[in-house]
């Protein structure tokens, strides 16, 4: 787990926020899902896309694709997923920086 996911997993337990986590590398999120989170998220999915990751470096960073295609990507490398990923009630942030979480949780 990296260390952001870990400081976003740390607040939470300390918030006593009930939560599920989701090991996405093991269980990778569906089509639908992955469209459903950037809708949440109101991104594009490149925008949801680890540019850093060297696979996104050596297969795809020069690439124009669609969105369909990046979800596509997505499926096939979920590493390039961006995380933390925090849903609640029906919204959902990118846990970077640590205070768009803070913000979501704090919401009623």
């Amino acid at each position: 787990m990296c260390s952001k996911s870990c400081a976003v997993l740390d607040l939470l337990k300390s918030k006593d926020v009930d939560l599920s986590i989701r090991e996405y590398l093991q269980d990778v999120p569906s089509k639908d899902e992955l469209l459903e989170l950037v809708t949440l998220l109101q991104l594009k999915p490149l925008e949801l896309i680890r540019r850093n990751e060297s696979i996104f470096q050596e297969k795809f960073k020069n690439l124009v694709l669609s969105d369909q295609e990046w979800i596509s990507v997505m499926l096939e490398y979920p590493i390039l997923i961006e995380r933390p990923i925090v849903l609640k009630d029906g919204k959902a942030v990118i846990g970077r920086p640590i205070d768009k979480v803070i913000t979501l949780i704090s919401e009623s």
